[in-house]
């Protein structure tokens, strides 16, 4: 048998550990940490800490054709919940590929671990070996931080990544929702996303989101948009009078009724301007259709 692929930094720090060890198992040879066992799939629950939250089908459908095939690379991992029953730490889609090809068993590693310490499992692994969007690997680094307590530096040493690396991850969750969906459906790349962040303003990150997405722009001219969005709002901040409660109110307002990005500036007490802003011809046919102009 080939040498088996080495499991990551964190994974295998918590694997080699003796307090994890399984002492009794179905068969009369124990298994020390690191040694695999045949488990039948129908005996083996999903794991609920599972970050990953969606699978793409034709790509479970090709591995479970070279499971057909090949078999089984890299075992999952499972911890041990009573007689005959495991749930998966990590390896869900492996498992879910293996149903697809009808296999009966499934190699695994089989622990013992608490909550917390299959919680942190499944994330290490998933971040370090799947291919999940930028914004699943955002909320699993701050699972991570909520939930199992790691610090930045901390997760830097269980996932092999820089610390600035995380950070930026984590600064994805600041965006509005519509951005973070748009980087789900891989409409955004990290680098476009980087560029909105700097954007304090999240009126104008979804009016730049909208320009990328319909004129197909590059890393490098969103940056170049992105930087002077920021000027622009550093400068105009100067001379603008802070918005009050109910003046704020109005403008989310009618950003809703427009479902557009509106600015509502103030000049003195009673003076001020409000400015629709639309990307292409359809918003402007549906700023004049909310105003009744034909």
């Amino acid at each position: 048998m080939s040498k088996r692929p080495a499991l990551g930094r964190g994974l295998s720090a918590l694997l080699e550990d003796n307090k994890t060890d399984l002492t009794s198992t179905r068969t009369e040879v124990p298994i020390t940490a690191g040694s695999i066992a045949d488990i039948e799939i129908s005996k083996i629950e999903t794991n609920p800490f599972q970050p990953r939250t969606k699978f793409e089908e034709e790509a479970l459908h090709e591995l479970a054709q070279s499971i057909k095939e090949l078999g089984i690379i890299q075992p999952v991992t499972v911890r041990k919940l009573g007689y005959d029953k495991y749930q998966l730490i990590s390896g869900e889609r492996r498992f879910r590929a293996s149903q697809l090809a009808g296999l009966h068993q499934i190699p695994a590693f089989v622990r013992i671990a608490n909550d917390q310490s299959m919680l942190e499992m499944a994330l290490v692994e998933n971040i370090q070996r799947a291919e999940l969007d930028a914004i699943e690997v955002a909320i699993s680094y701050q699972r991570l931080i909520e939930e199992c307590k790691l610090t930045q530096e901390e997760m830097s040493q269980r996932v092999g990544k820089k610390r600035s690396t995380i950070t930026n991850y984590l600064r994805l969750l600041k965006l509005p929702a519509e951005i973070q969906n748009g980087i789900i459906n891989n409409q955004l790349s990290m680098g476009h996303a980087r560029a909105l962040v700097n954007i304090e303003d999240h009126e104008s990150q979804l009016a730049l989101y909208k320009q990328i997405v319909s004129e197909t722009l590059s890393v490098r001219k969103t940056e170049e948009l992105a930087k002077g969005k920021k000027e622009s709002a550093l400068s105009n901040s100067k001379t603008k009078l802070s918005l009050s409660v109910v003046d704020k109110r109005i403008r989310t307002d009618l950003t809703e009724h427009f479902n557009l990005p509106v600015k509502f500036q103030r000049k003195d007490e009673e003076k001020g301007s409000i400015t629709i802003s639309f990307e292409n011809e359809s918003d402007l046919a549906k700023i004049l259709k909310k105003l009744k102009i034909k």
